[in-house]
């Protein structure tokens, strides 16, 4: 009897952020080892191997559902984008690939260059046991929401302060 095997889950989330260019959102997320001061249920995350901002770097979290070990697989600040992939875990997630991109929008500021951004989070992964597939996206999505206010919230602190 043939194994039945479901097909893999795929999905995309969009944020925008009005007041911020890709240049200044970068840095957050090519800080890899930072999640635990963007993400809602995440409270640690620390580098396990590798080199900070190179393919291969690990990290740890450590949050509100369990824990997960995540290897960097590609990382391009040239095009502020970067892939990731969930190596162990103990909530569920099997064969995960995860894409974040920072993308300018079309509008353009006084200067000539983008008067904000948009972050792009998309997945690939197994179906997750007792979770459906628009259960999974909608935690996606409001994550990547959270972390965007995060991120602008971070920015305004930083302007305010100068």
């Amino acid at each position: 009897m043939a194994e039945e095997t479901q097909p893999k889950w795929k999905g995309k989330a969009m944020a925008v952020l009005k007041r911020s260019t890709p240049d200044q959102i970068w840095p957050f997320l090519e800080e890899y080892c930072n999640l635990d001061r963007l993400f809602p249920d995440i409270h640690t995350c620390y580098r396990v191997e590798g080199s900070p901002g190179q393919p291969g770097l690990v990290r740890h979290c450590i949050g509100k559902f369990g824990w997960v070990n995540e290897k960097l697989l590609t990382i391009d600040p040239t095009n502020w984008s970067l892939s990731y992939q969930v190596l162990e875990n103990n909530f569920g997630l099997n064969n995960y690939v995860g894409t974040f991109k920072v993308l300018p929008t079309e509008k353009m500021g006084d200067d000539g260059k983008p008067a904000g951004c948009e972050i792009e989070w998309s997945f690939i992964t197994d179906p997750i046991q007792g979770m459906k597939l628009e259960d999974f996206a909608s935690y996606i999505d409001n994550s990547l929401q959270f972390m965007a206010n995060k991120m602008e919230d971070a920015l305004n602190a930083q302007m305010q302060r100068f």
